[in-house]
């Protein structure tokens, strides 16, 4: 499973897979849009499965803070690694999201996954039960984080019958809301985010197909009574998986002897 297959050799090749930073950036930046989070105002965000801190760099430039929360202790270690990236670094919680999330009540102003919670839906030993570890997960989820936010997780469900065991579990702690699929007729380019809300019914995001204009990359979303204008923001420095950022952690690597 997760935890056992990411181990320390394992953890820098993925950190340094040029196509992994690439897709795991650009999922972020679409979590991050689907949170509809106001604009130009600093947001306190959790990173649920966030692995060497990709996801949580690009929050960080989108100008929030952000703690990271991972069962896997060596690709923690790899992000807080980071030297010449301590602008975007945040917390690390070394933790496994099935025991449940150990934060305060209303903690956080929303929270991303980026391909993390289909591993709940497995079992690692017999005396886990998916069903049990899910519900665990979304009650202490829904409780640390502040009413009417929303919480966005991008995952790749096995089959439908998975996708309906994590969402009634979501909606069994409190949670309202639904699947937006992006690109759904496309097998390179579909992407699954389940984006969650605690609090009010609000209408779910439209999903991207490809049919969009070029030139139009700004979306409304209707979020409890109020409209957010979502926009990617321009970055101010280069986020985790530009080229200038993958050719100087693949130095730091060589140099490391990693």
């Amino acid at each position: 499973m997760y935890f056992q297959f990411y181990n320390e050799d394992e953890a820098c090749k993925y950190a340094s897979n040029s196509h992994i930073v690439s897709i795991q950036t650009e999922m972020a930046e679409r979590a991050l849009e689907l949170l509809a989070l106001p604009e130009d105002k600093a947001a306190f965000l959790l990173d649920i499965g966030c692995g060497t801190g990709i996801s949580g760099g690009v929050l960080a430039n989108a100008g929030h803070c952000w703690v990271g929360l991972d069962i896997s202790g060596p690709m923690l270690k790899i992000a807080a690694q980071d030297d010449e990236d301590r602008d975007n670094m945040g917390d690390f919680v070394w933790a496994d999201m099935g025991s449940g999330v150990p934060f305060m009540p209303g903690a956080f102003d929303g929270a991303i996954s980026i391909s993390a919670i289909q591993w709940l839906c497995h079992a690692n030993s017999s005396d886990q039960l998916p069903k049990r570890r899910l519900h665990r997960f979304f009650q202490t989820l829904y409780g640390c984080l502040g009413r009417g936010t929303r919480a966005v997780f991008q995952f790749y469900p096995e089959n439908d019958h998975q996708s309906a065991l994590i969402m009634a579990q979501a909606t069994k702690a409190g949670f309202n809301g639904g699947l937006v699929v992006d690109y759904p007729n496309s097998v390179k380019a579909k992407k699954v985010y389940l984006v969650l809300m605690t609090g009010g019914v609000a209408q779910l995001p439209k999903a991207l197909t490809g049919e969009e204009e070029a030139m139009d990359t700004r979306h409304h979303i209707e979020n409890t009574g109020r409209v957010f204008t979502v926009g990617r923001k321009h970055e101010k420095k280069p986020v985790k998986g530009s080229r200038e950022w993958i050719q100087k952690k693949r130095e730091r690597m060589v140099k490391q002897g990693r």
